[in-house]
């Protein structure tokens, strides 16, 4: 006689620059990663940013070379999803996908990494009578990193901040918190 025994899901830690495992469909518990692809002169090309709750699938990438890199340290868990639950996931990342792509297609730079920021505090911000604050320590998100994701250089992301800084479009809370004021 044999026992079956309940077979756990797989359930990972990851630190930050990890890389997760191919060809699988993932369920993200903590922290942040980031999908990537290069060009072929070898620069990268950020397709999405994944946050907590947010069901990514690496089963059969429509692009290659595919990367999920994770921004921050995270528990991930492996899932198994059917049919009807894959497409439905897989319309929230073409939904993202089309939406980072839209981001990076506006001409003026200051418009374009203030419509970015708004996109990355609607999902993974916090808002309050204030407005809405995002964190990018908790998302590990340097100015490097904010200008992969919205194809601007680091100087021209550093030199908007500061601007929209002193504008009053953006508020510094603590070191690495920014404040949008007045955004729902």
């Amino acid at each position: 006689m044999t026992t079956a025994l309940a077979q756990k899901p797989l359930l990972l830690t990851l630190l930050p620059r990890d890389v997760l495992p191919d060809r699988r469909t993932w369920r993200l518990h903590e922290g942040y990663i980031r999908s990537a692809s290069w060009t072929m002169d070898g620069e990268s090309i950020t397709l999405g940013l994944w946050g907590p709750g947010d069901v990514i699938n690496a089963e059969d990438p429509v692009i290659q070379p595919l990367e999920l890199q994770c921004l921050a340290a995270v528990v991930i868990e492996h899932l198994e999803l059917d049919f009807a639950n894959l497409q439905k996931h897989l319309c929230r990342e073409r939904q993202k996908l089309a939406e980072l792509l839209a981001i990076q297609r506006i001409r003026a730079a200051d418009c374009r990494l203030l419509t970015l920021l708004c996109w990355i505090v609607r999902s993974y911000g916090q808002t309050n009578r204030h407005g809405s604050r995002l964190s990018l320590s908790e998302l590990n998100l340097t100015h490097l990193g904010l200008a992969d994701l919205c194809g601007l250089t680091r100087v021209t992301v550093t030199k908007l901040l500061s601007r929209f800084r002193a504008e009053g479009r953006l508020v510094a809370i603590g070191e690495n918190d920014l404040l949008i004021p007045g955004q729902p």
